[in-house]
């Protein structure tokens, strides 16, 4: 499956009543007419599949979903995630809080894709704004990692599309800060052993689309693997710094009651930790997804 940009910055679907608004040339868009909490038709889940597939991202304005409603929305596209470290919603447990009054969400604030340390990581995620910064603040930012893919040299794309790295579920919980009480630190064990470091190609083919995309981020990614440790650290740095570059991202101004769906397979993001004090309250629901692979074949081990 391939996608041509369009000329237009909106267009209508063809076979639905949404408007779609394009945020940048490579990743984002709102869809308008959209009502997240009324039944889903197979039509429409196709629908909004094939938009994900073209956007990267999608936003829907002030939904104002219940957790249940914001579960079930996300189940239409796989089976779901139970994250082992964030607390959830009561009653909904696939629906993870991340409350900056009650958590320590530095994680967040760097370019990462969700739960790479995992041998098969999330298709997706969506996100609903419960309670945002008074202040303002606060906005996510995401990247294109095809896009970052496309704009590597020929020599690059070629030399890091046979190799794998290292994907550490502790980068981002370290012991220091999930491990502060007995029952912290047990809980941190018992999940760090059920974690173990995973390896994915440093370069993902998309399951759906067969587009390339760079699959290492600073959230999780130790290093690569098989290569000097100097060769791992150089090439790290600068895949993360490329990734990073403005070119690649859309920004997301929110507003309560907002939802995001990613597909996590070939994008990064990054929370802006610019609103403190302030408390910002969001919920995501995670969706299961496959096994990494390669232009070589490569898959995690």
């Amino acid at each position: 499956m391939t996608f041509t940009n369009s000329d237009l910055r909106s267009y209508r679907h063809n076979r639905q009543d949404w408007v779609v608004e394009c945020l940048s040339p490579h990743i984002g868009a709102v869809v308008h007419g959209l009502d997240l909490a009324a039944p889903l038709s197979v039509p429409a889940t196709q629908d909004i599949r094939e938009l994900l597939l073209r956007h990267q991202v999608l936003f829907m304005r002030e939904q104002m979903l219940t957790p249940h409603q914001h579960r079930d929305f996300a189940s239409h596209f796989g089976a779901l995630h139970i994250h082992p470290v964030f607390p959830t919603v009561p009653e909904v447990p696939q629906a993870i809080v991340l409350d900056t009054a009650h958590n320590d969400l530095r994680d967040n604030a760097l370019w990462h894709t969700d739960v790479t340390f995992s041998p098969t990581p999330p298709l997706g995620a969506v996100l609903v704004a419960r309670d945002l910064p008074r202040a303002g603040g606060g906005d996510t930012l995401w990247a294109s990692a095809t896009a970052a893919y496309e704009a590597l040299s020929a020599p690059m794309k070629q030399h890091l599309e046979g190799l794998t790295a290292l994907h550490d579920f502790t980068r981002s919980f370290p012991l220091s800060r999930f491990g502060r009480t007995e029952g912290e630190r047990a809980h941190w064990m018992e999940t760090r052993n059920s974690h173990p470091p995973v390896e994915h190609p440093v370069i993902r083919v998309h399951p759906e689309t067969g587009q390339r995309a760079i699959f290492v981020n600073e959230g999780f990614t130790v290093e690569i693997c098989d290569v000097e440790p100097e060769e791992s650290a150089a090439l790290l740095a600068f895949l993360f710094r490329h990734v990073a570059r403005p070119e690649f991202h859309m920004r997301w101004s929110w507003r309560e009651g907002d939802v995001a769906f990613w597909d996590n397979r070939i994008t990064q993001h990054y929370a802006v930790d610019d609103y403190r004090p302030h408390r910002r309250v969001m919920h995501r629901v995670t969706i299961m997804g496959d096994r990494p692979f390669g232009p070589a074949g490569i898959t995690a081990s």
